[in-house]
């Protein structure tokens, strides 16, 4: 009985934090469309536009704060997630579409993280990405199409932030949206069919 209801307490604590998720990746993209009016995805604009935005634009610096916050937490409380799912014994075929989600949305948060490296055009940002295409690069078949894709065909310079900049907003920002509002929705509906199990038995 105990172990029926700290599985009861970690469901609904899963579901809680679907919820947190949810509502830091709407944080995350809203401040991020908020932040795209100022920011110049450009090598010769991307770091000056970013310092505009945190000293000259009202609430910038609050906007760029809550972006970069928000897509730290999200990690984290989304692998937070799945150990919760986990423990709760939310691995068995029922909770197929919630797993998949949950997983799919963490891996999303993640390359959202990753694709953001560059756009600071920062000498940190610079390097780390140009490691992170020698580790692209290195992938077998694939590694060197990969790499154009990301650049743009050459150099780490304009193009190359523009087609993260793409890829982050365009792309991974509404697939990271798209599948917190499934894996809520799964967890919610999972959650129905359990209390009507329990109602019936």
């Amino acid at each position: 009985m105990q172990s029926t209801e700290f599985d009861r307490i970690l469901r609904r604590l899963a579901t809680v934090l679907s919820v947190v998720i949810l509502t830091l990746s709407l944080i995350y993209v809203s401040c991020g469309v908020l932040l795209s009016f100022y920011y110049e995805p450009t090598a010769g604009g991307a770091y000056e536009s970013l310092r505009r935005i945190d000293t000259e634009v009202a609430y910038g610096w609050l906007f760029h704060r809550a972006h970069d916050v928000a897509a730290n937490a999200v990690i984290a409380i989304a692998l937070i997630q799945i150990v919760v799912m986990f423990l709760s014994r939310q691995f068995c075929n029922s909770w197929l579409i919630a797993w998949v989600s949950g997983i799919l949305f963490t891996l999303s948060a993640i390359a959202l993280d990753w694709t953001s490296m560059i756009l600071t055009w920062d000498q940190e940002g610079y390097w780390r990405f140009s490691i992170e295409l020698g580790n692209i690069e290195a992938i077998p078949l694939l590694g060197s199409q990969l790499r154009n894709i990301l650049t743009g065909g050459g150099a780490i310079n304009s193009v190359t932030i523009q087609h993260l900049y793409t890829i982050h907003s365009y792309i991974i920002s509404i697939a990271a949206i798209t599948l917190a509002l499934v894996h809520l929705s799964a967890l919610l509906w999972q959650e129905k069919q359990m209390y009507q199990e329990k109602a019936l038995s």
